[in-house]
């Protein structure tokens, strides 16, 4: 696990038969912004996380994944408490893959989405 993936308590709950990804983060008090809910670029990087675990979790071993374009549009305002994500990929070709995603609060509101246009290139060694 990354540490930006620690720092945002981000668990791998489940992978469907499809691939779908499902997620937990815990937003922290730390993740506050002036109004009390989760700060914007935290929520993109929920969901960023969420796009790229489900690429990375259907790539070959020695192949790794980068974010060129997160494109997040926000619903709700994030609470701070225990929230949910689920992505899935949408397209993929030998250099790159489209993937989308949700975040939603606990009783299953949703709160932002997201697409990411991600690059498949080799991990560094």
């Amino acid at each position: 696990m990354t540490p930006v993936a620690r720092l945002l308590g981000r668990e791998i709950l489940s992978i469907d038969a499809d691939g779908t990804v499902h997620l937990r983060f815990r937003a922290r008090p730390e993740f506050a912004n002036r109004h009390g809910s989760v700060q914007g670029g935290l929520v993109s990087a929920m969901l960023d996380s969420s796009l790229s675990a489900v690429l990375l979790a259907q790539l070959p071993e020695g192949l790794t994944s980068m974010t060129v374009k997160l494109e997040t549009e926000f619903l709700r305002p994030a609470p701070l408490t225990v929230l949910e994500a689920k992505a899935w990929l949408m397209s993929r070709d030998e250099r790159s893959a489209t993937t989308r995603g949700e975040l939603r609060a606990p009783a299953g509101t949703l709160l932002a989405t997201a697409t990411a246009h991600l690059r498949i290139l080799p991990a560094k060694r």
